[in-house]
């Protein structure tokens, strides 16, 4: 189903950016399986944090130095005992499964989405 219809001006307050993973590790405290995973956002944003349910897919051998896309202004969110700061970007299949979004080529960590 289709969402409710939003403006430009509605979307323009989102801050959606590109990151490389820089550290992955479990989060041991989650009920559903979890990684914390840190992304470096450049030198604007710096190094943010976020606790994501991707382990069917990812894990630390395959995530580490992966660019992803991300929201970087919604609130911090505390996510069994792990402050999210961010809220990684994927596809949920049929299944529930995370696929997660990234750009097509290497792009310098901090670009906006548009």
């Amino acid at each position: 189903m289709i969402k409710e219809q939003i403006t430009y001006n509605d979307f323009d307050k989102v801050d959606i950016r590109i990151g490389t993973v820089i550290s992955v590790k479990k989060n041991e405290k989650a009920r559903k399986p979890s990684l914390v995973v840190e992304v470096d956002f450049g030198s604007e944003i710096g190094i943010k944090q976020s606790s994501a349910q991707i382990t069917h897919y990812y894990n630390e051998e395959n995530l580490k130095g992966k660019q992803v896309i991300a929201v970087c202004n919604f609130p911090e969110k505390n996510i069994a005992g792990i402050v999210s700061q961010v809220l990684v970007l994927g596809a949920i299949d049929a299944d529930g499964k995370v696929i997660l979004v990234h750009p097509s080529q290497k792009a310098e960590n901090g670009l906006p989405i548009a």
